[in-house]
């Protein structure tokens, strides 16, 4: 990665910036790294980063950022924390418009921290660590002893604060990799590439991938690898809220994001993280127009006291908010169960997806046959239960009421289903739908 145009060539610090290529690909690349007082950000850093943004969105081009950095430098004193804001305003303004992607190699700490959460996506190795108040501020203001890697490292990063979406030592490879799926800019469609995998390939092994034992569980990640393009997908934040599996792939040659219901953890049901994780990814898939294919198999939402005072309404409308504006082709493909609210928000006809498909053992229902039955017959004896109970599995807990309903398109063959969502996407390739002008939205946070 060799920089070919220098931003702010003759002023000296922490941060170089220019136009530069990633494997083909044009970018505007900062680094954020150097070993005077630790890549501690001056005034004349924060302009440099904030130009190099600018330039990036005048460009139209993705804009990449290589960091470690001790923070603020103190020697700037106040000028320094105003050219941070400088180059924060610029990362936003470059929001929505081209990928903003974020490499971190090393300790960010303090406000240039917050940087890393106004990227796109976010690549960590090992050697990073990032919290915005350090190990002895947490001591003293909460008598709580931390450790820097337990406190911001990557692991900490991956699995608890959903910041790191990939975890690599290849760090170049890594932004290559995220590139090759996403447009230069809002306004291109993403790279379309030649494919040797059929379009028209069988998927006959998805016949048997969900037991037959109801409470059975099985690796969603199973569903993904025989839909798409050679089996190979890009999985981002796999450790952070894991009963839902985000992934960028290929169907067909066209670049997709996957959202799936992960029935191997907490049964797929929703709570917070996983609310915010799929807004997040569906956001990120529309800014950049990837068609979002979701696989649905959820329960509902994950109850409990402490979920629903922390937010769980709130928290769970964003998914549904996120997929409610976004305008890409959204396909819907209902594996096994749909119940309740975790149903409408995981792209359902109403929420307003282009195409819903179920498999024939999919059960969509408000809720399933045991809650039901208590609710409809109350004080029933245990075996007059049990015959209720398959009474309502025979009559509503498969996907034959709602396609009557046309809230279900096509009930497939799990066999066709890569067949079927290459031909749907090529259908939908041409939708476009016409946007409301407006300063912003003021959706659910």
């Amino acid at each position: 990665m060799a920089d070919r145009i220098a931003v702010g060539r003759g002023t000296s610090g922490a941060v170089s910036a220019g136009i530069s290529r990633i494997d083909g690909r044009n970018v505007v690349m900062a680094r954020a790294a150097s070993t005077e007082r630790r890549g501690a950000l001056s005034h004349a850093d924060g302009l440099r980063l904030a130009a190099a943004a600018d330039l990036a969105r005048h460009l139209r081009i993705p804009f990449v950022l290589t960091v470690a950095s001790s923070g603020a430098d103190v020697l700037d004193g106040v000028a320094a924390l105003h050219g941070w804001g400088l180059a924060a305003a610029a990362i936003a303004r470059c929001s929505g418009v081209v990928p903003v992607l974020t490499a971190v190699i090393g300790p960010v700490v303090s406000g240039p921290a917050l940087l890393l959460g106004l990227s796109d996506l976010v690549v960590m190795n090992s050697d990073a660590v990032a919290f915005v108040s350090g190990p002895q501020m947490v001591a003293e203001f909460t008598g709580i002893q931390v450790g820097l890697q337990q406190l911001g490292g990557v692991a900490a990063h991956a699995k608890s604060s959903g910041l790191c979406a990939v975890e690599s030592e290849d760090i170049e490879g890594a932004l290559a990799e995220l590139l090759d799926y996403l447009p230069a800019h809002t306004d291109e469609m993403p790279p379309i590439v030649t494919i040797e995998d059929p379009v028209l390939r069988s998927t006959p092994e998805l016949r048997s991938v969900i037991p037959e034992r109801k409470a059975a569980t099985y690796d969603v990640r199973d569903v993904i690898r025989s839909a798409v393009d050679d089996g190979e997908f890009r999985e981002l934040w796999p450790r952070w809220a894991g009963q839902v599996v985000t992934a960028f792939c290929r169907i067909g040659g066209m670049p997709v994001g996957v959202i799936a219901n992960q029935p191997r953890i907490l049964a797929g049901t929703l709570d917070i993280v996983a609310s915010q994780k799929g807004a997040r990814f569906v956001r990120l898939c529309d800014a950049f127009n990837l068609p979002i294919i979701s696989l649905v198999d959820t329960p509902g939402f994950l109850p409990g006291k402490d979920l629903e005072w922390r937010g769980m309404i709130r928290h769970g409308a964003e998914l549904a908010f996120a997929y409610a504006q976004a305008t890409v082709p959204r396909i819907c493909l209902i594996l096994r169960k749909a119940f309740g609210g975790a149903y409408i928000v995981m792209d359902s006809r109403g929420i307003g997806n282009d195409i819903c498909l179920a498999w024939p053992g999919a059960e969509i229902a408000v809720m399933g046959a045991s809650g039901a039955v208590q609710i409809l017959h109350r004080g029933i004896e245990l075996d007059e239960r049990a015959e209720r109970e398959s009474d309502y599995e025979e009559s509503f807990l498969n996907p034959w009421p709602a396609s009557e309903r046309g809230l279900v398109d096509q009930v497939i063959d799990p066999a066709d289903t890569r067949i079927v969502l290459c031909a749907t996407l090529r259908q939908l390739s041409t939708k476009r739908e016409h946007l409301v002008g407006r300063k912003h939205d003021a959706g659910p946070q």
